[in-house]
C-alpha cells in the first residue's frame, strides 16, 4: 500500500552492488533536496543508529564465511529494525525526507537469493516487525567487472561482501534488476556507468517526481 508523502514523509533508498555509487548518490540526493529547503535525514545500513552501527562491523568486516546466511540475515535485520524505530520511523512520522544508503532490498537479494534461499522469510519477518517499505528506491545498475575496479580504488576495512568474488556480485546485478521488474512502480534503475554528474541529476528527477505524487 503506498504511503502519503505529505502526512509521513518521504523515503527514498539507494541499492545495487558493491562499488556501484551508491554512497556517493546518496550524499548529492541529500544535499539536492537540502538546496530545495527540505528537512532531510540522511543515512546508511548496515548502521544509521547507535546499536545498528555497533553491529555493522560484524556485517562488513572479516572473513566471508564469518557468519551463516541465516545469521548474516538476522543480524542484518536487528540492525535495521533499531535504525527503523530510532532514526528512520520518527523522521517520517515528523514529515521529513530519508535518503538512506541501502535498506532491505540489499537483504533480500545478498541473503534472500544469492547466498541463500530466505527471500520469503525476509519478507514475512519485515511485515511482522512493522518496518515500512521505502516510497521510492533508485537502483544503481552497473556491470560488476566496473563495479570492482571502483571499489578497488577505495579499498577499506569493510570489504567482507566484495571478498566473494565477482561471480557473486554478477549474480547480485541479475537479482537486483529482477526485483525492479517485480516492483516498476517503487523501483526505478538507473545507469551508472555515465557521468557522476549525469547520474545525480537523474537520480534526483526521479525522487523529485515520485515526491511530488
Amino acid at each position: 500500500m503506498p504511503h502519503s508523502t505529505t502526512s509521513a514523509g518521504f523515503f527514498v533508498t539507494l541499492e545495487g552492488i558493491d562499488g556501484c555509487g551508491k554512497s556517493t548518490q546518496a550524499k548529492l540526493l541529500a544535499e539536492a533536496f537540502r538546496s530545495l529547503g527540505k528537512t532531510v535525514v540522511a543515512t546508511r545500513e548496515p548502521g544509521g543508529s547507535p546499536g545498528a552501527e555497533e553491529i555493522r562491523p560484524l556485517l562488513v568486516e572479516g572473513h566471508k564465511t564469518r557468519w551463516l546466511p541465516e545469521t548474516e540475515f538476522l543480524l542484518f535485520t536487528a540492525a535495521r529494525f533499531e535504525h527503523f524505530r530510532i532514526v528512520i520511523g520518527p523522521a517520517l512520522s515528523a514529515g521529513k525526507i530519508v535518503v538512506c544508503d541501502r535498506y532491505v532490498d540489499s537483504t533480500r537479494i545478498y541473503q534472500g537469493v544469492v547466498r541463500s534461499d530466505l527471500r520469503r522469510l525476509v519478507d514475512l519477518l519485515h511485515e511482522r516487525l512493522g518496518i515500512r517499505p521505502p516510497d521510492l528506491t533508485i537502483l544503481l545498475d552497473l556491470d560488476p567487472e566496473m563495479a570492482f575496479e571502483r571499489r578497488q580504488a577505495t579499498r577499506s576495512s569493510e570489504m567482507r561482501f566484495e571478498s566473494f568474488g565477482k561471480d557473486f556480485q554478477r549474480k547480485a546485478r541479475q537479482a537486483f534488476l529482477g526485483l525492479a521488474n517485480e516492483n516498476p512502480e517503487r523501483i526505478k534503475v538507473i545507469d551508472a556507468t555515465r557521468a557522476l554528474e549525469i547520474v545525480a541529476q537523474q537520480v534526483f528527477e526521479a525522487a523529485l517526481e515520485k515526491h511530488r505524487e
